[in-house]
């Protein structure tokens, strides 16, 4: 039987999609839009007038249960679930809201993941994996394996990860990474 290769996939920022939901909730509570351009470059939170909006937002109730899933994340790990293991990943730990409401948002999202193949931690650095898809550097870093960075405002000036901008860029690019493997 074949061993079949280990996929670590973040949560927030690639499976859910922070990005659009601090707009959404900054302008709820300040009734400003701000534009997403204006968070291109900067670390998260920093692309905001009012300076610890986002981590109020983050430490609010609520807040990660309701994170939008970013287009083709659910049908893209069903696809990918036939040739590789997927296990879910999230650094969980620094805000104790999270881990209820991340283990809920992904049973409605993602119900096909079994309970033993979500990793809730504080440092990535850990996992022991084939690939891992995470749209923060300092996760990717530190990993041993093939980083593949998902697009997002505060990774827009890295370049040194290979980048996808949709679920369809990560089902071809480890679609043909395969390939060249068998």
């Amino acid at each position: 039987m074949k061993t079949l290769k280990r996929i670590a996939v973040d949560m927030d920022g690639v499976l859910a999609d922070t990005d659009a939901h601090y707009l959404t909730w900054y302008y709820n509570a300040y009734g400003v839009n701000i534009p997403y351009e204006q968070m291109l470059g900067k670390p998260e939170g920093e692309g905001f007038p009012e300076k610890d909006a986002i981590r109020n937002f983050i430490l609010s109730p609520g807040f990660f249960r309701t994170l939008p899933v970013i287009p083709g994340a659910v049908e893209t790990i069903k696809e990918l679930m036939k040739d590789f293991e997927i296990y879910i990943v999230s650094a969980a730990m620094e805000f104790p809201l999270s881990l209820p409401e991340k283990y809920e948002w992904l049973q409605e999202h993602f119900p096909f993941i079994a309970w033993n193949n979500i990793v809730f931690c504080g440092d990535k650095s850990i996992i022991n994996a084939d690939y891992m898809i995470d749209d923060h550097p300092k996760n990717l870093d530190k990993f041993k394996g093939v980083t593949i960075m998902f697009n997002a405002a505060h990774n827009a000036n890295i370049t040194h990860h290979q980048r996808v901008r949709s679920w369809a860029e990560v089902l071809d690019l480890l679609k043909a990474a395969e390939c060249s493997v068998d």
